[in-house]
């Protein structure tokens, strides 16, 4: 019988606990892998709090893992034992109803979340379907690689989906863990990018990551001078920001695109949609195609998260690091 050992929470705003549990046989089409970091995130801290309200305990967090390929099902022909690989909020996808036939598998109707009904990568061991499982390019650090299957692919995915082109005005709403890779890809995209914050002590900071604006996200008068001014503005904040004003700054057919959680209702005006045709939408994750895309994207454009570093048995330190706000931007965990 082989044991996997993990970290897990017990009960909600608890702090985690070694639990190991048998995985059973692997199934023939998934890949077995050896965990080597595993990045800390916002949604693992939601589902280890039970803020959302569907948390199952135990529960073992954990979608950003990178790591050694140590078995694979019996139909699995594309992944080979050793073989380092990276997975993210999706682990499974049932390959037959329309979002998976249509190539949006990560909308799968069956889909298996990584840390939903399931147990993640805060272990020593983690299994995934085989198509959820991306090996890594050339050039990409597998230490610090594993935010990029999570926060990488929830900023990317809105330029492949949405059609922005080099030529467009891109801003970001909030500069932490997903905010710093969404300027890394604006700029490496060939955008004029802004970034919006409310700690202009990072300006020189946002401006090396990719930012050719800074502008103070407290400052109403200063988001109002932009007044049709960006194609894209992509919000990672959760919560509730002064709508209207950042849908004034988008220009005619403009998107506005949430991607962090925001528990309560947005309050978005009708007429800042109407006036100018704009749109507001938001993005979860990708599909395997566009995974495979944005790591290509960040082999070819060296972008990298920045990431601070604890061993995966204090995970508990790490996770009072990433709730007091000050990570610089990411957590990752690792196993060696």
């Amino acid at each position: 019988m082989t044991m996997i050992r993990t970290y897990a929470a017990t009960e909600a705003s608890k702090p985690l606990e070694v639990f190991e549990y048998d995985p059973g046989p692997l199934p023939d089409d998934y890949v077995e892998i050896d965990v080597m970091a595993c990045g800390l995130c916002h949604s693992d801290l939601s589902m280890i709090d039970n803020e959302w309200g569907f948390s199952r305990y135990p529960l073992v967090g954990g979608h950003e893992v990178v790591g050694r390929v140590s078995a694979v099902g019996s139909q699995v022909k594309h992944l080979k034992q050793g073989q380092i690989v990276g997975g993210g909020w999706i682990s499974a996808s049932c390959q037959t109803c329309a979002p998976c036939v249509g190539g949006s598998q990560h909308h799968c109707h069956r889909a298996g979340p990584t840390i939903i009904g399931r147990h993640g990568g805060f272990a020593d061991k983690v299994r995934v379907q085989a198509l959820w499982a991306f090996p890594l390019p050339d050039g990409l650090d597998a230490k610090s690689a594993g935010p990029l299957f999570c926060g990488g692919i929830t900023v990317f995915t809105p330029f492949i989906d949405y059609g922005i082109l080099p030529t467009d005005r891109v801003a970001v709403i909030g500069i932490g863990g997903l905010g710093h890779l969404a300027l890394q890809f604006a700029k490496a995209w060939g955008c004029e990018v802004t970034a919006f914050t409310s700690s202009m002590d990072k300006t020189n900071e946002l401006k090396k990551l990719g930012a050719h604006h800074v502008v103070n996200s407290r400052d109403k008068d200063a988001i109002k001078a932009l007044r049709g001014n960006f194609d894209m503005v992509i919000s990672t904040v959760n919560v509730n920001l002064p709508w209207r004003n950042y849908l004034s700054a988008l220009a005619p057919r403009g998107r506005l695109v949430q991607v962090g959680m925001i528990t309560e209702p947005m309050p978005i005006p009708s007429m800042g949609l109407v006036m100018g045709q704009k749109r507001v939408g938001g993005s979860d994750t990708g599909s395997p195609s566009t995974m495979k895309k944005m790591l290509e994207f960040c082999a070819r454009h060296n972008i990298a998260p920045q990431v601070e570093y604890f061993k995966m048995p204090d995970i508990n330190d790490a996770i009072a690091r990433l709730k007091s706000g000050k990570a610089r931007y990411r957590i990752v965990l690792t196993n060696e």
